[in-house]
């Protein structure tokens, strides 16, 4: 099954390194805007077959669009980014699946012939830009009971899963954060995860210019015992802390698409196929469920089950949002098939990039496990949603089942 129309293939997707959002993170001194310029100006470099003017979109999420991260960010970063002036580029909101919806948007596009390639990903600088932090709800979410009063803290909608279904303990959750720090801390050991990184060049007023070339949120050694007295920031007694949470995060993804033929007429090699992808609703006090159906869907489109899903990269915005995917689906926590590299809980989520941070660690277990056809990358999305894409490994040969 495909896409209908032409084939679409990732040929590359990088990132710049995390940073944690706060005064002193590895990005106080940066703008928004920036970080996402450098990571397509890099890919450009990586894949210097493509010709710039060959680009026929360039689309960019942030979940803040105002101040460096406004003023339509698509346009805007391909403009810096020294792109020909007549590439187009928009900007795209759907919170934390922004850059995964920037890069369904493009591909849509490229699947029926309206463009041959494109630029997707996204930014966010919650050092600058906290969620929600110039947002305006209207008032008829309340008066009118539309949504839970919580609804719009993330932090609370996770307690609200552990209310919802017991079997998502604090223990099983702990046990979770913590495997995926320790799974983090072997992939870069074993060299999974430097390749994707962009280094940033970043100023600082006191000590100058320096390089961010890795990432600053993961906690390596990380143990459960030592997760059993944090404090539970979003109900007292609750059993959500910092260490089963995504840190608040800096950071910019970019990835290249294009339509197969165009990737061979360029002597380009696909990383990923896309095969199928889905956006559900569930509601929004619970939306940690929200990969669920939108899995579900995904699978549908796609013609395939569950069972013929070779890995999962799962946005860990919290470990009982993937514990609840997991359970939905008969998958074990401990499934070597799941976040095989680590996540978000380790890595830092910052918001509208992660997406395609998922498409890039996929990509990059495909190229070391042939046996695996077909994978997925999803996510949870604020206000209820859910996003899923699937994906087919280009390096899948038969033989190596």
């Amino acid at each position: 099954m495909t896409l209908h129309g032409r084939d679409v293939v990732l040929v590359d997707a990088a990132r710049s390194p995390f940073g944690r959002a706060r005064a002193d993170g590895l990005y106080a001194h940066t703008r928004a805007d920036d970080l996402a310029v450098a990571v397509v100006r890099d890919l450009l470099r990586r894949n210097a077959e493509l010709p710039p003017e060959r680009l026929g979109e360039v689309a960019f999420a942030a979940t803040t669009q105002s101040g460096d991260q406004g003023l339509t960010l698509g346009r805007t970063v391909g403009l810096l980014a020294g792109l020909p002036q007549h590439v187009p580029g928009y900007a795209i909101d759907r919170m934390c699946a922004g850059a995964m919806t920037a890069v369904t948007q493009v591909a849509a596009s490229i699947a029926v012939g309206a463009i041959d390639a494109a630029l997707a990903g996204g930014v966010e600088h919650m050092g600058r830009h906290p969620l929600g932090g110039d947002a305006d709800p209207n008032p008829r979410f309340m008066t009118e009971r539309l949504v839970s009063s919580d609804a719009l803290v993330m932090g609370a909608t996770a307690e609200n899963l552990h209310d919802r279904y017991p079997e998502l303990t604090r223990e099983r959750a702990d046990a979770y954060g913590a495997a995926s720090q320790a799974k983090y801390a072997q992939a870069l050991a074993d060299g999974h995860i430097g390749a994707d990184l962009v280094p940033i060049g970043i100023p600082d007023p006191e000590r100058g210019w320096g390089l961010a070339t890795a990432d600053e949120p993961p906690r390596p050694g990380t143990t459960v015992a030592a997760m059993a007295d944090l404090r539970t920031p979003f109900r007292p007694g609750g059993r959500v802390t910092a260490a089963t949470s995504s840190p608040l995060t800096d950071g910019a993804t970019g990835a290249v698409l294009m339509a197969a033929d165009t990737a061979a007429e360029l002597g380009l090699a696909p990383r990923m196929r896309m095969v199928s992808y889905a956006y559900a609703g569930v509601a929004p006090e619970v939306m940690g469920v929200g990969p669920v159906p939108a899995t579900h869907r995904a699978l549908e489109l796609a013609g395939l089950s569950i069972e013929d899903i070779g890995l999962f990269e799962i946005n860990e915005a919290f470990a009982v949002q993937v514990l609840a995917f997991l359970d939905a689906f008969g998958i074990d926590d401990d499934d070597p098939r799941v976040n095989p590299y680590g996540g978000a809980i380790a890595v830092g989520h910052p918001l509208a990039a992660s997406g395609v941070r998922l498409m890039a660690q996929l990509a990059r277990a495909f190229e070391t496990r042939p046996e695996v056809r077909y994978g997925i990358t999803t996510m949870c999305v604020g206000l209820g949603q859910g996003g899923t894409v699937i994906w087919e490994n280009p390096h899948h040969t038969e033989e190596s089942r």
